[in-house]
């Protein structure tokens, strides 16, 4: 065992403990985790990924608030109800409560979302500040035009915020919380880390050209939408199951303790 897993503080086995369906989301909640904290995308022990126990409306799984994202495992993750209750824990560690109040109710508005993925990355809230949003400037930020924002109210604790976030939302994939951060949502882990990656990209490729300081050439809108519905999740095929193998290929290459 790697030194990333013995710093995780368990107090029981859990693979035997749960059943096969969770432990195998499980193993790619903390391989989305893992793989979050290699591109850059992490704040320290904050932000949250989470994903619905697999026959379940009204739990979810959630990281361990104390621990790193290179620290996460399967083994890690904490079983929660919608109502914020701790249903299953082998850590010593609790819930971020902002993560509870993000991510509780949009798997219970959203049944179709069976993954959820917030950050605080330095290039996504930079565009959470421009008035401008995100722009279609290059095909890689075509992968969404249909974005939603959701204006800031402050830290995410308090539960009347809730149903605006949940309609800011609607049925879209990925949201920008003003002033704050980022947001995406899938059908699959695969797909939101997926749909996060590429949200991230074109936040960094926007502040990238704004930096230049030179007149932007925009596409043509009829473009655009031809290049958003090969690469939205109507298109070819759902995005990210393909690369996802490989990336948990990668993570076996760096650090396989992940799967504890």
């Amino acid at each position: 065992m790697s030194a990333a897993a013995t710093a995780v503080p368990l107090k029981r086995s859990v693979r035997q403990q749960v059943g096969e369906a969770e432990w195998q989301v499980r193993l790619d909640l903390a391989a989305c985790y893992r793989l979050m904290a290699v591109h850059g995308l992490t704040e320290m022990i904050a932000n949250h990924i989470s994903v619905r126990v697999p026959g379940r409306h009204d739990q979810f799984l959630l990281n361990p608030y104390g621990m790193l994202y290179e620290e996460m495992t399967a083994s890690s993750m904490i079983r929660v109800g919608l109502d914020g209750s701790v249903l299953f824990n082998a850590t010593d560690y609790g819930v971020n409560k902002a993560g509870w109040v993000i991510h509780s109710c949009i798997h219970e508005a959203r049944h179709d979302v069976e993954a959820i993925i917030h950050t605080h990355s330095l290039a996504g809230m930079a565009v959470s500040a421009m008035e401008c949003g995100v722009l279609p400037i290059a095909q890689s930020s075509m992968r969404f035009t249909d974005i939603a924002y959701h204006d800031y109210e402050g830290l995410a604790l308090r539960t009347e915020e809730q149903a605006r976030l949940v309609s800011a939302l609607g049925q879209r994939e990925a949201m920008v919380l003003r002033n704050h951060g980022l947001l995406t949502v899938g059908g699959s882990i695969a797909q939101c880390f997926n749909n996060m990656y590429r949200l991230e990209r074109a936040c960094e490729l926007q502040v990238m050209t704004l930096s230049c300081n030179t007149a932007l050439r925009m596409p043509p809108a009829e473009s655009v939408n031809y290049t958003n519905a090969l690469l939205s999740k109507g298109g070819r095929r759902p995005l990210g199951e393909l690369e996802w193998p490989a990336l948990l290929r990668k993570l076996d290459r760096i650090d396989p303790s992940w799967r504890d």
